[in-house]
């Protein structure tokens, strides 16, 4: 606490943003005056905010995931999270909060980052350290106050927009130049370990890359992160979006998420033997992602959007195979040194949750090392072919709840409640009748 009082005096704060990523990956919370924040640094906030869904509803089974009095649940700030806003016009500082249950003090099962502590103290209990890395792209998109009307690509300083893909151009960026160097400023002053950024295949999509770490630091750098870049844009009197399909003729927005582990005692890369080659572990860790990765859908893809981007032959995986340095297969081993030596996982979209997506693809990593299970031979061609994934939000719900072993690793009354906040978004989406279906349907059926 001592840390967090030097940096408020420092700074000379006068407000604090009290930050809980919900379920969906949202932040909820409350703002507080400083004065009051140090009177009463635990402040406390209704539990049923975790089971809030993206449209503001509840979940299913509400009063039996949460206390059907709605108690309070105390938040205990995490002083390593503890950042400016520069955006904001007063001096005003963030702290992301872990949650507690108000009468044990113990941890919160239903909160999204204690999730992933969970999976952590498991590999920490074997005496290993997982190092991550994400890349998070997103697209920049004209302002769009009516949601029946298409999204289009903004206007750049030529006055023009894309009008074709424009992989990895430098022009193409630099058509954003003013939007993207106060991006990074704002990143620069809030610390986030942001490092290359490059312009993705679609029109106006962008793809930034972290540096690897920590994954608790990271998932919260990217929870930071995706609230930062929705306001560069408005700042620039545009929009931008972490949708995972936003346009129909446009390629998806991932989150991908580079994976190795770090022995305890010899501190060095499980995933490679001595001689640089590629170990037994590396194997089994693949071997538990194609095993459980379809269970564990629902967190990569969490949004009835997100299955859009499962498209065959337009850069996202259908299908779980694995490759090295194959960019078609679902799970990617690239080139590089031995002590680099990682597994990319291309299933999450840019929608995920971040703690949830990071927690479950070390969950299905774990269950394979604790089974030793094997993996397939690697592709070397393309591998775009059978969709194998899960197609639709209930089927990947469906997958989860018959996984009794990453339900165990997750937690299983979390995985209730997750559940329940997702198919009550399942039901919301399909009561919408669409423009296709009056379309195609009203006269013709």
């Amino acid at each position: 606490m001592e840390l967090i009082k030097r940096f408020l005096q420092q700074h000379r704060i006068t407000e604090i943003e009290c930050l809980v990523p919900d379920m969906t990956g949202n932040a909820r919370g409350k703002f507080l005056p400083t004065r009051k924040f140090i009177g009463d640094p635990e402040p406390r906030l209704p539990e049923s905010i975790l089971v809030q869904t993206v449209t503001g509803d509840w979940a299913e089974e509400h009063d039996e995931l949460v206390h059907p009095a709605d108690r309070d649940m105390s938040l205990q700030p995490d002083e390593t999270t503890l950042r400016l806003v520069p955006w904001a016009k007063e001096p005003t500082a963030q702290i992301i909060f872990d949650c507690h249950n108000m009468e044990t003090d113990q941890p919160h099962e239903l909160s999204s980052r204690n999730v992933l502590k969970r999976v952590l103290k498991l590999y920490q209990d074997e005496g290993l350290t997982p190092v991550i890395a994400p890349e998070v792209e997103f697209y920049l998109i004209q302002k769009n106050l009516d949601p029946d009307n298409e999204l289009k690509p903004p206007v750049g300083r030529s006055g023009r927009t894309e009008s074709a893909r424009q992989s990895y151009s430098i022009d193409a960026v630099n058509e954003f130049e003013p939007i993207i160097d106060t991006l990074y400023d704002l990143c620069e002053r809030q610390e986030l370990d942001v490092d290359t950024l490059i312009h993705e295949s679609g029109k106006a999509q962008m793809e930034i890359n972290f540096h690897h770490g920590d994954p608790l630091s990271l998932a919260d750098q990217v929870f930071v992160f995706k609230r930062t870049t929705r306001e560069t844009a408005l700042q620039h009197d545009i929009y931008a979006t972490f949708m995972s399909k936003p346009m129909e003729e446009e390629p998806g927005s991932s989150m991908h998420i580079h994976q190795s582990l770090i022995d305890h005692q010899r501190g060095k890369n499980i995933f490679a033997n001595e001689d640089g080659s590629h170990s037994d572990r590396l194997l089994h860790f693949i071997g538990g992602l194609q095993r459980y990765s379809a269970a564990a859908m629902a967190f990569f893809a969490p949004n009835v959007n997100a299955y859009r981007r499962f498209t065959p032959e337009i850069a996202a995986p259908v299908n779980l195979e694995w490759g090295i340095d194959n960019r078609t297969t679902g799970l990617r081993v690239p080139l590089s040194p031995a002590e680099a030596t990682r597994v990319e996982n291309r299933f999450p979209g840019a929608d995920a949750n971040p703690y949830l997506a990071i927690a479950a693809s070390l969950a299905c990593g774990y269950l394979g090392l604790k089974h030793k299970i094997q993996p397939s031979e690697p592709v070397e061609g393309n591998s775009y072919g059978e969709v194998q994934l899960p197609r639709t939000l209930e089927e990947s719900l469906r997958l989860l709840n018959e996984c009794p072993e990453l339900k165990q690793v997750m937690g299983e009354h979390f995985v209730r409640a997750y559940t329940g906040v997702k198919l009550a978004e399942f039901e919301a989406f399909n009561r919408v009748i669409s423009s296709w279906e009056r379309e195609h349907l009203l006269l013709s059926v």
